[in-house]
């Protein structure tokens, strides 16, 4: 979430304390859970911008429609996930679906979490592939910012509720997804989306129930043709992970890759989104 104005009286005291020639190189720092980007006006004003370093529920389910794509990744090893994760930042997608597969996957998530609490607290951490309860308040202690899972389940949605953070259970069916929204979950997740009907499934929950939010995965992919048809169809954003973190980019360690096809698909989505709204 961010915010442009002039400075508040915390950065100016910085401001004060940083020095004319720090700040003539714009720089960015983090006081009081906020990360502070100044930037020159008209040569002699100063504009800032503030990124919430504490992320609650609202402001986490506005970054998920607002970015339209989930990145979905899992690795076994903390460089690995932070240099991916950083990539896909980079090229717009700071919310991101860890999932939980693996040995000791949630202590992987943990260093990754921590890391990117100081690195750039732009970032949002989420969980997917959570099915109980205990999982999630593992990961929830852990900094999760956001809960997806595979399947319902009401425990899960209760100890999410109870901790303010946003859960995304698995739906395959009108059924489930009316008693998702009982739970108060605020996004759905169609898992998976292709098997369970695609987009034509979406335009037909959509039909009597306008007020869904879906997030399919599964059967998504970034190319203009799959996106247009599951966002014409009333999406409110996808999740997308080999299809976008490709096995060969990832062989190669070319996450320059990874931030340009992140990059592409958030821009594609905007550009699509742009479409649809004009029509």
């Amino acid at each position: 979430m961010r915010f442009c104005g002039r400075f508040p009286a915390s950065a100016e005291f910085l401001l004060a304390n940083i020095g004319q020639a720090n700040l003539d190189t714009c720089p960015t720092f983090i006081h009081n859970t906020r990360r502070y980007t100044l930037r020159r006006v008209r040569g002699e004003l100063y504009r800032w911008e503030i990124e919430m370093a504490a992320k609650d529920r609202m402001a986490v389910l506005s970054a998920m429609m607002e970015q339209g794509v989930i990145p979905v990744f899992y690795h076994p090893d903390v460089e690995v996930c932070v240099n991916v994760i950083q990539a896909c930042a980079n090229g717009g997608a700071k919310c991101i679906e860890f999932t939980n597969r693996g040995d000791f996957a949630s202590h992987v998530f943990f260093d990754v979490t921590k890391h990117f609490v100081k690195a750039d607290p732009s970032v949002i951490m989420g969980v997917g592939s959570i099915v109980d309860a205990p999982t999630a308040g593992i990961y929830i202690a852990n900094g999760a910012k956001f809960i997806v899972g595979p399947l319902l389940n009401a425990e899960v949605g209760k100890v999410c509720n109870r901790r303010g953070v946003p859960y995304s259970p698995g739906c395959g069916s009108a059924t489930e997804i009316g008693d998702a929204q009982e739970l108060g979950c605020e996004i759905v997740k169609v898992f998976p989306g292709s098997s369970v009907g695609g987009p034509e499934f979406v335009k037909a929950v959509m039909g009597p129930m306008p007020w869904t939010r879906i997030m399919p995965t599964g059967g998504v992919e970034p190319t203009e043709e799959s996106l247009r048809k599951w966002f014409g169809a009333g999406i409110v954003a996808c999740g997308i992970g080999s299809n976008m973190i490709t096995k060969k980019l990832l062989d190669a360690k070319d996450y320059k890759g990874i931030e340009e096809n992140v990059r592409k698909t958030v821009q594609l989505i905007k550009t699509i989104r742009a479409e649809l709204a004009a029509k």
